[in-house]
Order: C-alpha cells, then structure tokens, then sequence
C-alpha cells in the first residue's frame, strides 16, 4: 500500500498536481498497488483530487482518519464522531475572536462566521454557537488569520483538551477531533479489512497530522518541506516539494519509466 497526504504532498498549497507525480500514482495504481489517499481535508475537498488521480474506488482516509469512504459511487465505510459542545465552549472562552466550523460530511460546514476565502469548500451555513455544539461532529476546525501557529500551538495547551486529537496546520489552523482518531487509526482499518501488512505500507506526508502516520507505517517519509517534528518521526527524508521529493520517492520503489 502507498498511503498520500494531498496538501504539500501530491499536491501544492494552490492545489496543483504535477502531470508526472499524477501519471506516476495512476500507474502505481494501475499495475495493482493500493493507493489511499489519506488526508487531513474533508471528502468535499478530497473527491476533486480523486477524480484528477483517476484512481479506482478506495478507500480513502478523510478528515485527518474521522472519515472514510469509498468512492464511486460515494459510500462511507467508516465515520468516527464525538461531542464538540466542551471543546467548543473552551475555545470561545480563551479565544473570543477565533472562527469556528463544524464539518458536514459530504457536504460541507456549519461554522460561526465566514472563513477566509479558499479555506473551505461546499455547503456553508453560518449558525450561532449552540446550533455548532448541538450534535455529534466528526471534527471542529478553529482559525485565526490573524494568529501565527505558534499561537495555535500555545492555544491548544492551554484549552487542556483531553478526550479529543488534535493537529496544529501550516497556518493558524487547529483541527480537533474524537479521541484516538488520527490517520494511522484509519490507514490501520484499512489494512486489516484488506489484509494488508502495516510493514508493506509505504507513506508520505509533510504535516503534523501526519507524525502517527509516519511512526505507524512500514516506511514513512516526510518532504523536506515538513517541520521539524514531522521530519523527526519519519523513517526517511526525501526533496523539497517543488523539487519533485514525492515523486523521487515513489521511484525509488516502483517502475516509473
């Protein structure tokens, strides 16, 4: 199995997939590996690059392991959910002005005001703050385009988040979701079902939603993009992005001439 991050991993932080890294996983794919996608954005944002890929049906890992689905047509295989109303009500304590969104599988998003343009997509609903706490939620997102990440990191200490995940993104981005929920979760569920051995998976990503994939898989491989902690946890370090790091990668181990 080849398990993918999308966002600084296939594809750049402006959604564009290189032809040769495209055809090179859609061959991969082809000539019988399983390809899994496995990424911290929804399957709203996710089916797009899918369908670019033009890879066959799954699965694949959405909403950093909460969601897994098979596609197509869409069927969800697996969908982990818990109680925001805590987390919620602690962010708007300590964190007054952050925005706050809710995912709708499938769809889209509840959130308390609009996002910045491009930061999501589908369905948005802008709701008040006891409609976003009032049902079970596969994750929450909270955003501060005003915040750096290391304000996000400090925020998450001090919210004392405990019966959640939670993953700090590139920007002031803080996605939470449903204890003991992350990508190696799914990815481990996936090999199960197919029975595939974790030490034949080979893995690659750049954030840090990606540090237990990395440790779990066989072989995992961070860009060299990554920070330093995800660079840390992983087996290998391979190029830059824009420097064709994945596709070095995937070279190293399938026919790609």
């Amino acid at each position: 199995m080849v398990a993918l991050d999308i966002d600084g991993t296939i594809v750049d932080h402006d959604s564009v997939l290189p032809d040769a890294l495209r055809d090179a996983i859609r061959r991969i794919a082809e000539e019988g590996t399983q390809v899994v996608l496995s990424t911290g954005r929804s399957w709203h944002d996710t089916r797009d690059v899918v369908d670019r890929l033009g890879l066959p049906e799954g699965p694949y890992v959405c909403s950093n392991g909460a969601v897994v689905v098979r596609y197509p047509p869409l069927e969800v295989v697996r969908m982990v959910t818990f109680d925001p109303a805590d987390v919620i009500e602690r962010v708007q304590r300590m964190a007054p002005h952050a925005l706050i969104a809710v995912e709708e599988v499938g769809r889209g998003y509840r959130l308390n005001a609009p996002f910045p343009p491009g930061d999501l997509s589908g369905t948005m609903e802008v709701v008040g703050v006891d409609d976003l706490a009032s049902r079970p939620v596969t994750r929450v997102i909270v955003r501060d385009p005003g915040s750096s990440p290391e304000d996000f990191i400090e925020l998450a200490e001090r919210l004392g988040l405990h019966g959640v995940s939670y993953f700090i993104g590139w920007s002031a981005w803080l996605d939470i979701a449903p204890e003991g929920v992350h990508k190696a979760m799914a990815l481990a569920d996936v090999c199960a079902r197919r029975g595939i051995d974790p030490a034949d998976v080979l893995a690659m990503g750049d954030g840090r939603n990606d540090i237990e994939m990395l440790r779990w898989a066989g072989r995992g491989v961070a860009l060299g993009d990554a920070p330093l902690e995800v660079r840390l946890a992983a087996d290998a370090v391979t190029g830059l992005f824009d420097e064709g790091g994945t596709l070095a990668e995937l070279s190293r181990w399938f026919d790609l001439d």
